[in-house]
């Protein structure tokens, strides 16, 4: 939707939406799934109870139908002749993922619909990407530029607008672990998974798809899927699965290995972990946290968001 010109938020934060057509009355909060820097808002929402079917039903009566074999996503845009329903929205409100860039390190974790609030910070951090590496190239061009001039005042200025281009980003890495039981869940998030793969040339973001419903790991039919997986990854770049360039794993990720490979890779930073999705895993992480975190120089401050 369209962003009111004073609306100002933060990656992580999330918002209440009203559809006067589905109800004047009824307001839901949704995780905002778009950056801060981006020129619209958006959010994700799953069909899951009367307000959502109505809502979904009200959209799907406007909106372009799917073409046969394409993502079953509704489309809409300007070229849409009918009026879209209007939406009012309120906010935005804090959440605990907003503080991420206080680490050096993100261990990002969405069950389902749960990775709706990390969606706006991968967002956030690839487009931060894309200005440092502008800075960047900047300023080779203005050193270059300095090194061919010639007495101290050019000297001067040069050193009082360097500080400028030096304000980067404290974040160094950020881990995404999606896990979800619907394979069609992976049409949710394509687009943008598909851009961090395409600009993060330097890995800083890493991505991992882990879809629980199909085998266990090591069953024999998932290690068949995941030979064809490798086959089809290696030659066209895309993931059979998740119809990604994100690798899709099966079963539930082994939170301790993914914690102690961070520890070895990250030795003396502070990670932030934030998680969003049921109460059960959020138990499971944050003991993992606190045990790891008395027996190494590597921190992990734990964060969590129920819907």
């Amino acid at each position: 939707m369209s962003k009111p010109s004073q609306f100002r938020y933060k990656s992580g934060q999330y918002m209440f939406v009203q559809c006067p057509a589905v109800s004047p009355f009824e307001w839901h909060p949704f995780s905002i799934t778009s950056a801060p820097g981006d020129d619209y808002l958006s959010v994700h929402i799953r069909q899951l109870g009367d307000w959502t079917q109505e809502l979904k039903r009200v959209f799907s009566e406007v909106c372009e139908r799917p073409v046969a074999g394409k993502s079953g996503l509704l489309r809409a845009d300007e070229t849409t002749k009918k009026c879209l329903p209007k939406l009012l929205i309120d906010g935005p409100y804090g959440a605990p993922a907003q503080d991420y860039r206080k680490y050096d390190v993100l261990l990002l974790v969405g069950l389902g619909i749960g990775a709706t609030p990390f969606i706006s910070i991968l967002k956030d951090l690839l487009n931060n990407i894309v200005k440092m590496e502008e800075q960047a190239d900047l300023g080779s061009d203005i050193s270059r530029t300095s090194d061919l001039s010639v007495g101290s005042n050019d000297a001067s200025t040069h050193n009082r607008t360097s500080p400028k281009r030096k304000k980067t980003l404290r974040t160094t890495n950020a881990y995404f672990y999606w896990v979800t039981r619907e394979q069609g869940s992976f049409d949710w998030f394509k687009g943008v998974m598909n851009e961090v793969a395409d600009i993060d040339q330097r890995g800083v973001i890493e991505m991992h798809n882990y879809l629980t419903s199909v085998y266990e790991e090591g069953d024999a039919r998932s290690t068949l899927i995941t030979m064809v997986q490798a086959l089809n990854h290696a030659k066209n770049g895309v993931d059979i699965v998740s119809g990604t360039r994100v690798r899709t794993h099966f079963a539930r990720p082994n939170w301790k290995k993914v914690l102690s490979k961070l520890c070895s890779k990250h030795c003396n930073a502070r990670i932030g972990v934030f998680y969003c999705g049921a109460p059960v895993l959020a138990k499971e992480l944050s003991k993992l946290c606190y045990e790891f975190n008395q027996k190494g120089s590597t921190k992990f401050e734990f964060h969590k968001e129920h819907f």
